[in-house]
């Protein structure tokens, strides 16, 4: 009985920290696509003067 709870809760750990990366991974990419945006803005705006 101990060894089905230790495995559930290695399991359930174990899908909780995939899902966490997986959130840190959109927000690193959302910030990064707003990084590129400001510099394609600085870069035409460099362009334009």
């Amino acid at each position: 009985m101990q060894k089905i709870l230790a495995a559930t809760l290695l399991i359930t750990f174990a899908l909780a920290g995939c899902n966490t990366v997986k959130g840190v991974g959109k927000d690193v990419s959302k910030a990064g696509e707003a990084v590129t945006g400001t510099a394609e803005k600085t870069s035409e705006e460099i362009r334009r003067n």
